[in-house]
Protein backbone atom coordinates (compact mmCIF):
# COMPACT_ATOMS: atom_id res chain seq x y z
CA UNK A 1 0.00 0.00 0.00
CA UNK A 2 1.46 3.37 -1.00
CA UNK A 3 2.01 5.93 1.77
CA UNK A 4 3.24 9.46 1.76
CA UNK A 5 6.74 9.91 3.10
CA UNK A 6 5.21 12.12 5.81
CA UNK A 7 3.00 9.22 6.96
CA UNK A 8 5.99 6.89 7.01
CA UNK A 9 8.13 9.36 8.96
CA UNK A 10 5.37 9.83 11.52
CA UNK A 11 5.24 6.06 12.04
CA UNK A 12 9.04 5.85 12.39
CA UNK A 13 8.95 8.65 14.98
CA UNK A 14 7.04 6.26 17.27
CA UNK A 15 8.56 2.92 16.14
CA UNK A 16 12.32 2.45 15.98
CA UNK A 17 12.82 -1.28 15.28
CA UNK A 18 14.08 -1.54 11.72
CA UNK A 19 15.97 -3.57 9.15
CA UNK A 20 18.20 -1.69 6.72
CA UNK A 21 18.92 -3.19 3.30
CA UNK A 22 22.06 -2.07 1.45
CA UNK A 23 23.87 -3.50 -1.59
CA UNK A 24 27.11 -5.43 -1.38
CA UNK A 25 29.78 -4.94 -4.01
CA UNK A 26 28.42 -7.95 -5.95
CA UNK A 27 24.89 -6.45 -5.94
CA UNK A 28 23.41 -8.86 -3.40
CA UNK A 29 21.52 -7.53 -0.38
CA UNK A 30 23.05 -7.04 3.04
CA UNK A 31 20.53 -6.48 5.85
CA UNK A 32 21.10 -5.11 9.34
CA UNK A 33 18.71 -4.94 12.30
CA UNK A 34 18.92 -1.55 14.01
CA UNK A 35 17.05 1.35 15.60
CA UNK A 36 16.03 4.38 13.56
CA UNK A 37 14.65 7.81 14.35
CA UNK A 38 13.55 10.92 12.49
CA UNK A 39 15.20 14.35 12.43
CA UNK A 40 14.15 17.15 10.09
CA UNK A 41 12.37 14.93 7.57
CA UNK A 42 15.13 12.34 7.35
CA UNK A 43 15.54 8.90 8.89
CA UNK A 44 18.64 8.74 11.08
CA UNK A 45 20.70 5.83 12.37
CA UNK A 46 23.85 5.60 14.45
CA UNK A 47 26.42 3.04 13.31
CA UNK A 48 30.07 2.18 13.74
CA UNK A 49 32.16 3.39 10.81
CA UNK A 50 33.78 0.02 10.06
CA UNK A 51 30.55 -1.95 9.55
CA UNK A 52 29.45 -3.39 6.21
CA UNK A 53 26.33 -1.22 5.95
CA UNK A 54 28.48 1.92 6.13
CA UNK A 55 30.91 0.67 3.47
CA UNK A 56 27.98 -0.36 1.27
CA UNK A 57 26.29 3.05 1.57
CA UNK A 58 29.50 4.89 0.74
CA UNK A 59 29.71 2.84 -2.47
CA UNK A 60 25.99 2.67 -3.33
CA UNK A 61 23.73 5.06 -1.39
CA UNK A 62 20.35 3.66 -2.48
CA UNK A 63 18.80 1.87 0.52
CA UNK A 64 15.54 0.43 1.80
CA UNK A 65 14.44 0.46 5.42
CA UNK A 66 11.68 -1.69 6.89
CA UNK A 67 10.32 -0.39 10.21
CA UNK A 68 8.14 -2.59 12.41
CA UNK A 69 6.04 -1.91 15.46
CA UNK A 70 6.98 -3.41 18.83
CA UNK A 71 4.53 -6.31 18.37
CA UNK A 72 6.24 -7.23 15.06
CA UNK A 73 2.89 -8.05 13.40
CA UNK A 74 0.48 -5.36 12.28
CA UNK A 75 1.62 -1.91 11.21
CA UNK A 76 4.86 -1.43 9.30
CA UNK A 77 6.44 0.89 6.75
CA UNK A 78 9.11 0.61 4.10
CA UNK A 79 11.07 3.68 3.11
CA UNK A 80 13.29 3.73 0.03
CA UNK A 81 15.75 6.53 -0.40
CA UNK A 82 19.26 7.80 -0.68
CA UNK A 83 21.55 7.57 2.33
CA UNK A 84 24.60 9.55 3.30
CA UNK A 85 27.22 8.77 5.92
CA UNK A 86 28.15 11.63 8.23
CA UNK A 87 31.39 10.86 10.01
CA UNK A 88 33.14 12.59 12.86
CA UNK A 89 35.48 14.51 10.58
CA UNK A 90 32.48 16.74 9.83
CA UNK A 91 31.94 19.50 12.43
CA UNK A 92 28.87 18.99 14.58
CA UNK A 93 28.66 15.21 14.19
CA UNK A 94 28.84 14.55 17.94
CA UNK A 95 25.95 16.95 18.45
CA UNK A 96 24.06 15.17 15.68
CA UNK A 97 24.71 11.81 17.36
CA UNK A 98 23.13 13.27 20.51
CA UNK A 99 20.09 14.30 18.44
CA UNK A 100 19.90 10.80 16.95
CA UNK A 101 19.92 9.24 20.41
CA UNK A 102 17.19 11.60 21.57
CA UNK A 103 15.09 10.86 18.47
CA UNK A 104 15.27 7.13 19.20
CA UNK A 105 15.53 6.74 22.97
CA UNK A 106 15.00 10.09 24.68
CA UNK A 107 17.43 11.48 27.24
CA UNK A 108 20.69 9.81 28.19
CA UNK A 109 21.72 9.78 31.87
CA UNK A 110 25.25 11.10 31.12
CA UNK A 111 25.82 12.99 27.86
CA UNK A 112 29.57 13.39 28.45
CA UNK A 113 29.89 9.62 28.81
CA UNK A 114 27.77 9.15 25.69
CA UNK A 115 29.92 11.51 23.62
CA UNK A 116 33.08 9.76 24.79
CA UNK A 117 31.62 6.38 23.78
CA UNK A 118 30.67 7.76 20.35
CA UNK A 119 34.28 8.84 19.75
CA UNK A 120 35.71 5.52 21.01
CA UNK A 121 33.27 3.50 18.90
CA UNK A 122 33.98 5.66 15.82
CA UNK A 123 30.26 6.25 15.38
CA UNK A 124 28.77 7.82 12.27
CA UNK A 125 25.28 8.97 11.41
CA UNK A 126 23.48 7.41 8.49
CA UNK A 127 20.90 9.87 7.17
CA UNK A 128 18.29 8.60 4.72
CA UNK A 129 16.26 11.02 2.65
CA UNK A 130 13.01 9.19 1.91
CA UNK A 131 11.95 9.14 -1.73
CA UNK A 132 9.19 6.54 -1.61
CA UNK A 133 7.15 4.88 1.13
CA UNK A 134 4.80 1.95 1.42
CA UNK A 135 3.39 -0.18 4.18
CA UNK A 136 0.37 -0.92 6.32
CA UNK A 137 -0.83 1.59 8.90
Amino acid sequence: MALTTAEALEFITHNSHAVLATRRRDGSLQMSPLNAGVIDGAVVISSRAMLAKVRNIRRSPEVSLLVLNDQFYGQWVQVDGTAEVIDQSRPGTLDLLVEVYRAIAGEHPDWDEYREAMVQDERVVIRIMPERASGRL
